[in-house]
């Protein structure tokens, strides 16, 4: 399939409700069809995989294109330097976030490190996001050589309230993971998410846990047990 037949085949499959959805999400006025996720991976599974293809849908800037590009891609034909304009790229929440998940957590993990440390110090809010996603996942799994966990926590209480959005939400992942692990630093981290008070009304659907850090971390806790 070629990328006008990709395109061709994406915009069939959009509709209103999920352009209308994507931009009560964040999506704003970043170009889409409005495809729903289980149809792109269906097609996804009809092309099968195909870089050459994905870079092309990449650079359309389109959503669904983009997170089509995402299942297409083979993530070690990407060089550094592709992930870093890649990451800076994406415009749209769940873009930045399967491109995270599907592509730079494949990465081998010198590089991974290299560039975890690089996006962490970045002023571009999509390249933090992913540095901070990094490292959120890295204390997740319990991978913490070479992390300095309380110096984390002061940067995220005095940069998170400044933060670009977009970062904000990985950085908010960092403090509550270090909450959930780290029973030395939990309760500096719950008194961190109270004072900043970040996500202390965000809207959950019912069986949900919410992203404010003080109700994710002892729901978190609370189930450990």
């Amino acid at each position: 399939m070629n990328l006008k037949e990709a395109l061709a085949n994406l915009e069939s499959l959009g509709n209103e409700k999920r352009r209308a959805f994507n931009i009560k999400n964040g999506a704003g006025k970043t170009r889409q069809f409005g495809v729903a996720m289980g149809d792109l991976r269906a097609l996804a599974k009809k092309i099968k995989t195909d870089h050459a293809l994905a870079l092309e849908l990449w650079k359309t800037g389109n959503i669904d294109a983009q997170l089509l590009a995402i299942l297409l891609m083979k993530p070690t034909s990407l060089s550094a330097a592709e992930l870093d304009k890649m990451v800076r790229a994406a415009r749209f929440a769940w873009v930045a976030d399967w491109f995270n998940a599907y592509i730079v957590k494949e990465q081998p993990p010198a590089d991974k490190e290299s560039l975890r440390i690089k996006w962490m110090e970045d002023e571009d809010g999509w390249a933090a996001r992913a540095g901070w996603n990094l490292t959120a996942s890295k204390i997740n799994k319990g991978d913490i050589d070479g992390l300095n966990l309380p110096a984390l926590l002061d940067r995220v209480e005095t940069e998170m309230p400044t933060a670009p959005p977009e970062a904000q939400w990985t950085m908010n992942a960092v403090l509550a993971n270090i909450g959930i692990h780290n029973a030395k630093l939990r309760k500096r981290a719950i008194a961190i998410g109270e004072r900043l008070g970040i996500y202390r009304d965000y809207p959950c659907s019912k069986g949900c846990t919410s992203p404010f850090a003080p109700i994710w971390i002892n729901e978190m806790v609370k189930r450990q047990k």
